[in-house]
C-alpha cells in the first residue's frame, strides 16, 4: 500500500548556493526560476552579490515588478521614472525595496562589505534588459544621434551582459 502522504510530482527544494553563479567584474548572481526549479512556475528569485565599489548595472525588467530583500551590506538604489523623474533610496540588511515593472534602476554597494540581496518576481522566468548591452547592440549611429553619446564610447561597450559592474 502507498504512503498516506502521497507523492509530490516535482521537487520542492532547490539548492541555490550549489548553483554556479553568473560572475561579473563586481560580483555575482544566482537565479532560481522555472528553467532550473520547475515547480516555481509563478515566482522566481535572484540572489545578487555586489562587491564594495561596484553596482548592479542599470537595467529594467519588462515582465514583472521587482521586490527586493536586503540580506547584508549597505546600498543605494536609484529608480528612473517618466518625465525625467528619478529617486534614490538607501537600504541596509532587513530592508525591503520595490521597483515597478519596466522602470530602469541600479543598485550600488555604498558600504565596505559585500552587499547581498534577493530580487523576487511574480513571473516564471528571469528577464532583464541591460542598458549597456542594449546600447552596445543597437546601431551606434542611432544611439549617438538620439542620446548625444560619443561614438567611440559606444564602440567600446561590451556586448555581453554583465549584471554586476
Amino acid at each position: 500500500m502507498g504512503s498516506a502522504l502521497g507523492k509530490v510530482p516535482l521537487d520542492m527544494a532547490f539548492r541555490l548556493m550549489q548553483q554556479d553563479p553568473t560572475n561579473s567584474p563586481g560580483g555575482s548572481v544566482r537565479i532560481a526560476d522555472m528553467r532550473n526549479f520547475t515547480i516555481a512556475s509563478d515566482v522566481l528569485a535572484a540572489l545578487v552579490k555586489v562587491n564594495p565599489g561596484h553596482m548592479r548595472e542599470i537595467h529594467w525588467h519588462p515582465n514583472a515588478d521587482e521586490w527586493q530583500y536586503y540580506i547584508a551590506g549597505k546600498a543605494c538604489m536609484t529608480v528612473f521614472a517618466a518625465q525625467a523623474n528619478a529617486r534614490t533610496f538607501d537600504y541596509q540588511a532587513g530592508d525591503v525595496g520595490y521597483v515597478p515593472k519596466s522602470m530602469p534602476h541600479y543598485v550600488e554597494n555604498i558600504g565596505s562589505e559585500p552587499l547581498r540581496f534577493l530580487e523576487l518576481f511574480n513571473a516564471p522566468r528571469f528577464v532583464d534588459v541591460s542598458l549597456t548591452q542594449w546600447m552596445a547592440l543597437t546601431p551606434h549611429e542611432l544611439v549617438a544621434a538620439h542620446l548625444n553619446i560619443n561614438r567611440g564610447l559606444l564602440d567600446g561597450l561590451p556586448k555581453d551582459k554583465r549584471p554586476v559592474v
